[in-house]
């Protein structure tokens, strides 16, 4: 028992002479900035359940046919302005619809798009044949049906077809 009183009290004194002071180690600051109001977005006020964001049939898994269709308020086909942005980290990126704007713009852009490795998202398009048909016209490139409201909003858009990199903005 004297032995387990030592050995306790040992423990204790060498905690308090030997206080923890680890704290966070930052390995890579890339610049940006907070993720919170990303996050803000999915906290759920107490009281309400959280909003369903499963895709109306629950009968199989999520696949991008399920998502159909998708519809930007915010984006339309038309021109966009070339200019430079500073957007650390982010991956090339581009933005289409089912439109004959966006098939034109494919077609001239896609050696490009491969090169880079872009991925695509499909901010307009009504169809699984749509979407199929837009998957055929972008080989070798992924292909993602989303809104892009939020995206436009924040960075200022209002047009598609437009590819953004970690320095520009450009049709």
């Amino acid at each position: 028992m004297k032995t387990l009183l030592r050995c306790s009290a040992w423990l204790l004194a060498s905690l308090m002479v030997f206080p923890a002071t680890a704290g966070l180690t930052v390995i890579a600051d890339l610049g940006g900035v907070s993720m919170a109001p990303y996050f803000e977005s999915l906290a759920v006020p107490e009281g309400n359940s959280p909003p369903s964001l499963a895709a109306p049939s629950l009968s199989g898994p999520v696949t991008p046919e399920s998502m159909l269709p998708v519809r930007s308020r915010v984006l339309t086909p038309g021109a966009v302005n070339a200019h430079n942005v500073d957007l650390p980290g982010m991956a090339p990126l581009f933005l289409i619809g089912d439109d004959e704007l966006s098939h034109r713009w494919l077609a001239a852009r896609l050696s490009v798009l491969q090169q880079l490795g872009a991925t695509g998202l499909v901010v307009n398009v009504d169809s699984v044949a749509a979407w199929r048909a837009l998957q055929a016209r972008a080989p070798g490139l992924t292909l993602s049906p989303v809104s892009g409201d939020d995206l436009a909003r924040r960075l200022g858009l209002a047009h598609y077809p437009v590819l953004i990199t970690a320095e520009r903005i450009e049709q």
